[in-house]
This record gives structure tokens, C-alpha cells and sequence, in this order.
């Protein structure tokens, strides 16, 4: 098993005539295929979902031009790796750095790029499925020419099952009938990678019942994908399904069904950071001050992810919604914003009391701004006691500490100044 190669590796096109799709960049007399052709290839971002052919294209490039080709995955390389990379390259004319998911390089990374890049030390392909304007500095991004990559259609998907069963050197070796296509093109979402890996996977399925012919139908294909594959459209229904499910398991104190359906969400390959800023969210608005932890390790969550991705990251998202499931609960703070925000509106833009208000100028300290203001640091407990809303709210109780350890704590603490004033 160790020598073992998936489909879409072992289909991977080696020439621009090979590849599916794309032809707005790569067919003849495009200006992507004209550069590569002439060996003047500008350092370039290539931009499009997952699966449409990004490290394809680099790959051919690479064998086109002829050059030194050196690839880097921006999840597990840095600034060293790079640097590295710079200093081999300036041993030859020209060189191409491919560096995968370059959306994950900070700011740091990216700018030990740019001298290489302005220089033609390199020539760098970026791949990305974020929006590069936001992910990639400017001062890269001035540096390169961004092609945006599509989805590939339905007709290129079922030439590459169509490819797949007739030319790979395994396939070949079968009697493959491909007599229903929907399930596999429904399941592999547009992802030529997932699509053929699936088919693969259908293949060996259906090989194991030693028929002659395998015929490959909806039902055979969903049969196997039930068992194999946790079915899962992010853009429908059933994303919003699952990911309430996954809420209310976690504000249910269940860890058992929040990991369920967090293990739904990851087969399904829903977004890591959809996932963590759900997460983060759920610690301020169902944990809150019943545990002000569980905002820190929640942030702390949606940062590691943002950086590893998948696979890894389903151990943090994992540690994430087993604490959150596990701590107290409190929706005091939430109930607390959605009071004051009523009121605001109902009351509309009530005026600053004077003794609260700043007085930067010598006019508005003699029309009383600041006046009388006490600063809580002069009294005992660092507190002295005074208005701080508007007339006409005074002692409105917005925030009421939920019944838990903590908050009863700080129930006590506020009942200890403020005494009956806000019921406390």
C-alpha cells in the first residue's frame, strides 16, 4: 500500500492539451498558454476553487519551460523554507516556486518573497482559493498577474470519468460501463480530485463482487458514498441543518453530539474557519462570563485553524466544542446588549450626563462638562457611587447575571456597590 497512488494523481495531465477545462486560460492563443510557450512567464497567482486544476497547471509549466521547479505548501513551510528556496534558485537563470494555498502566508512570509519576485530570481505561481485582494499583501500582488481559475463544468467532468476509465493503466484493465454520471458529479462538487478519487473508490466497490462488467448507476454510486462518505451540500439545506444541530448539541451540554456533528462538517468539508467563528460566537453568546475561558480558547481556535487547516485541525475543533459542551452556561451578556439595544431604540439618542461627559476645552468645562465627576479610583474598592445613564433610565438593569458559579460571583460583587439600585 505504501506505493500506492490515488486516480487523480495517477490522471494528472502533463501537457496544456491534456488538461480539462480552463480553456479561457490555457487554450490556443490564450495569453496564459502564449507566456508559457514563450518561456516568459510572469510570476502569477492562480485563483479558483478546489480541485479545478491549480497545481496542474503549475506542474505543467514547470515541464514546459524546463526550468528548476521547487514547491512549497504554505501550511507546513515559513520564511526559512523560502529563503532556501531563493538561494538555490540564484544558482541558475530562472526558476519557478510554486507555493500552494498562498492565502496561509502572513504578511512576513509573503514580503520575503518580493525581492526574488522583483528581481526575476523567481518566477512564482501562487495558488489560492481566498479572494486575493484580501489575502495576498499588495505589495506582492503588485508583482504578479492574478488568473482566475472556474469550475469546471459538467461536460469536463464526466470527459475526465469518460478519460479516467479508458486510459488509466488500472481502470483499463476493467470492463467499466459508466451508465449513470449524476451521483458522482453531485458528489464530487466540482472537484476533479474528489471525482476521480471517488470513482476510484465506486470501482474497487464494485470489483469486490468479482462480476464481470461493472456497471457503474446512481444507486451503486450512493450505496457506496452512504458508507464511505458523509454526504454533505455547504450550500444547502442540510449545511444549516447540521450546523444548528451542532450549536444546540454544544448549548445542550452534549459534547458526545456536538463532536456527531462536528464529524458530519469536517467529512463533509465544510470550512474550517466557518466551523471556528461559529464556535467563537456560541462562547460569547450561550458560555459568556460563566466561564470567560471558553471566549479565549474559542479565538484561540479560529487562529490555529486559520493557519493548519485540514487535516490537523479537526483535533482543535474537536478540543473546542468538548469544552465549550462541557462548561457553564449564560446568555446574560447576549440578553444584556439585546436590552440596551431595545431601549436605544425605543428611547432614541438620550443625552450624556454632564458629569460623565469628556471636556478636551476650557468651553466645555464652563458649561459643566465633567463637573462633578467622581473618579472611582479615589474610593474604597475603587468605586464610588454615581449615574451613569441617561434621566429617564436611571437603574435600568440590562445585564442580569445567569444563575452560575461565576456570575454569582459577580452578582455579588455588583450587589456589594450598587446595593438594591439595580436589583441585585
Amino acid at each position: 500500500m505504501s506505493n500506492y497512488i490515488p486516480l487523480a494523481e495517477r490522471m494528472r495531465p502533463h501537457t496544456l492539451d491534456e488538461l480539462v477545462g480552463q480553456e479561457h486560460l490555457t487554450g490556443k492563443g490564450s495569453i496564459l498558454r502564449t507566456s508559457i510557450v514563450q518561456g516568459n512567464l510572469p510570476s502569477i497567482i492562480l485563483w479558483g476553487p478546489p480541485g479545478v486544476g491549480k497545481t496542474t497547471i503549475a506542474n505543467i509549466i514547470a515541464q514546459t519551460m524546463n526550468v528548476p521547479y521547487f514547491q512549497l505548501s504554505a501550511i507546513s513551510s515559513g520564511v526559512k523554507e523560502v529563503r532556501e528556496v531563493i538561494e538555490q534558485s540564484k544558482q541558475t537563470n530562472k526558476a519557478i516556486l510554486f507555493i500552494d494555498e498562498i492565502h496561509r502566508f502572513n504578511k512576513g512570509q509573503q514580503d520575503a518573497l518580493l525581492g526574488a519576485v522583483e528581481k526575476g530570481v523567481i518566477t512564482l505561481i501562487g495558488a489560492t482559493t481566498e479572494n486575493p485582494s484580501f489575502e495576498v499583501n499588495n505589495a506582492l500582488l503588485s508583482r504578479t498577474q492574478v488568473y482566475v481559475l472556474k469550475p469546471l463544468q459538467e461536460k469536463d467532468l464526466i470527459e475526465l470519468l469518460q478519460q479516467a476509465i479508458a486510459n488509466d493503466t488500472e481502470l483499463k484493465q476493467l470492463d467499466i460501463k459508466l451508465k449513470e454520471t449524476d451521483a458522482l458529479i453531485k458528489i464530487g462538487g466540482g472537484d476533479a480530485r474528489k471525482l476521480l478519487n471517488l470513482l476510484e473508490l465506486v470501482v474497487q466497490t464494485l470489483a469486490a463482487t468479482n462480476t464481470a462488467t461493472i456497471i457503474i448507476t446512481d444507486k451503486e454510486v450512493m450505496h457506496v458514498a452512504q458508507r464511505k462518505i458523509a454526504l454533505y451540500d455547504k450550500k444547502g439545506e442540510q449545511h444549516y441543518d447540521i450546523i444548528s444541530a451542532f450549536i444546540k448539541s454544544m448549548r445542550g451540554s452534549d459534547p458526545n453530539g456536538a463532536v456527531y456533528w462536528l464529524a458530519r462538517m469536517i467529512e463533509g468539508g465544510e470550512d474550517v474557519q466557518f466551523i471556528a467563528r461559529r464556535m467563537l460566537i456560541f462562547a460569547s453568546e450561550d458560555v459568556g462570563n460563566a466561564n470567560a475561558n471558553a471566549l479565549l480558547l474559542a479565538n484561540a481556535t479560529f487562529d490555529a485553524v486559520s493557519k493548519i487547516g485540514y487535516p490537523e485541525s479537526r483535533i482543535i475543533l474537536s478540543q473546542c466544542a468538548i469544552y465549550l459542551a462541557s462548561s457553564a452556561k449564560s446568555n446574560a451578556s447576549y440578553e444584556a446588549i439585546n436590552n440596551a439595544l431595545q431601549t436605544v431604540q425605543q428611547t432614541g439618542d438620550l443625552p450624556v450626563p454632564l458629569h460623565i461627559r469628556n471636556a478636551p476645552t476650557k468651553l466645555m468645562k464652563n458649561m459643566g462638562y465633567g463637573k462633578d465627576y467622581k473618579y472611582s479610583h479615589r474610593g474604597e474598592g475603587n468605586f464610588i457611587e454615581q449615574e451613569y445613564l441617561p434621566k429617564g433610565l436611571e437603574g435600568t438593569p440590562f445585564y442580569k447575571p445567569g444563575d452560575n458559579a461565576r456570575e454569582n460571583e459577580l452578582r455579588k460583587f455588583l450587589k456589594e456597590r450598587w446595593d438594591e439600585k439595580y436589583g441585585y
